[in-house]
């Protein structure tokens, strides 16, 4: 058998990280629930034409076909979804005659995309996805709603505070156009880079796509304004007027930023930030786009990001517009592992040992096991029939905390950590409600 070689970029959790990531999921997915989004799995390829777009991520995708098919067997044309928004798309469309609109709907699952693994950033992890998509008109409360219910469910989260930064594409786009930008969604992909490569480099690439020293100049100083209310908006009047803009031309993205800030701070307080730098580079949004950061963790980047999209859905003739956000549940774990912001009270589900005298009253320990596992108590029963003390040491091990001890005259129950023990009955005993199954508790 050939030498095991670690795989970068594709985690594999220990059962303690396990229980972590299952609560963040969990919770996660408790609160779509609660604000009325339904959950749908969507299979994990698509057909490659329809995920490479017109975006960057092309470059990532996988491919997907057997290691022994033959060239022309219509395997070839697949690949992993790198992101759940597209199959969420192609969803929408095959299924629009079962759907009631306006459709919203909640996705957590796998997905896989092929960028090099840094911290926080993986090529196999889990995204976390609510969107909601109109027939006919999308309200624009529908941008603050899902902003809002995800910063409800990150606060519920063993994390620090969370700032929602959030910007409106009509705006900058509106702003670009203003000051002679020709490819604007161009534009847009580069100023999208600016943590990553700076104020130097994102003017070196408008510079070579044509963009004049003044309107890069223009671009970017608009990218430096954020506030925490709407505050942003005499800024960019200020700015624009430096540059020669008509403030109508600006009016309805000013005005969409305002209230989109305003809302999400209404419903949680704090948590929204104007901040005219977030462009998403992505060409689908069309209004409203959201990158998250974590108060203290910012070296992370965004765990979580999305925005308004008009054009992304079609059914027939039509397109549908939609609204969404995505939680990145893996980058997220990555970190509450990594500087211990939570720990797992125990990696095992079983509360309780089944302590074994030996082999031959192995059949009594399992009837209790399964006295307590009727009544929804985790159980299991020793693999071995050793001395108490060395089971004990393997309850101990395992993270388990009780160990159940059968006796002819009436069992007894140990809690190995303060070392009490009672007289127990299957039919009437419990471990205590923090000890029947694992917890999470922040570091």
């Amino acid at each position: 058998m050939s030498r095991v070689v670690p795989v970068s970029g594709f985690p594999e959790w220990a059962p303690e990280e396990r229980v972590i990531e299952r609560h963040v999921i969990e919770t996660l997915r408790e609160v779509f629930a609660l604000h009325g989004f339904a959950e749908i799995e969507t299979r994990a390829i698509e057909p490659l034409d329809r995920l490479r777009g017109d975006s960057d991520a092309a470059k990532e995708i996988y491919a997907l076909r057997r290691v022994l098919a033959d060239a022309d067997d219509g395997d070839s044309g697949v690949g992993l979804h790198f992101d759940l928004t597209v199959p969420f798309a192609r969803y929408v469309e095959e299924f629009s005659g079962r759907i009631a609109f306006p459709f919203r709907r909640y996705q957590i699952q796998k997905v896989w995309r092929g960028e090099r693994p840094q911290e926080g950033r993986f090529r196999e992890f889990y995204q976390a996805d609510i969107d909601v998509v109109a027939r006919d008109t999308l309200p624009a409360h529908l941008e603050i709603e899902v902003a809002a219910v995800v910063a409800r469910a990150l606060g519920r989260l063993p994390i620090p505070p969370v700032r929602i930064h959030v910007n409106d594409r009509r705006l900058v786009e509106a702003f670009y156009g203003g000051v002679g930008v020709a490819d604007i969604p161009a534009a847009l992909r580069s100023v999208d880079k600016l943590s990553k490569i700076g104020r130097e480099g994102v003017a070196a690439e408008l510079r070579g796509a044509g963009v004049s020293d003044a309107a890069i100049e223009a671009c970017l100083d608009l990218a430096e304004l954020s506030a925490p209310d709407a505050s942003f908006a005499d800024d960019v009047r200020a700015l624009a007027l430096r540059n020669g803009i008509p403030e109508e031309a600006l009016a309805e993205g000013i005005a969409s930023l305002t209230a989109l800030v305003d809302g999400i701070n209404a419903a949680v307080p704090g948590v929204a930030r104007a901040d005219l730098r977030i462009a998403r580079g992505l060409d689908y949004y069309t209004g409203a786009v959201y990158e998250t950061f974590l108060e203290g963790h910012e070296d992370l980047g965004s765990i979580c990001s999305g925005g308004r999209y008009d054009s992304l859905v079609r059914v027939g003739g039509s397109t549908l517009p939609g609204v969404g956000i995505s939680v990145g549940v893996t980058r997220l774990v990555s970190r509450i592992l990594s500087v211990g912001l939570a720990t797992a009270t125990r990696g095992v589900p079983s509360a309780v040992l089944i302590a074994v005298a030996d082999e031959s009253s192995r059949t009594g320990s399992e009837v209790i096991a399964a006295a307590l596992r009727a009544r929804g108590i985790p159980c299991e029963v020793s693999p071995n029939a050793a001395k108490f003390g060395k089971q004990i040491q393997h309850a101990d091990r395992r993270g388990i905390p009780f160990v159940w001890f059968p006796g002819e005259s009436g069992d007894e129950v140990k809690d190995i950590r303060s070392g009490e023990q009672v007289s127990a009955d299957a039919a009437t005993w419990a471990p205590p409600t923090d000890d029947l199954w694992p917890r999470v508790e922040r570091g």
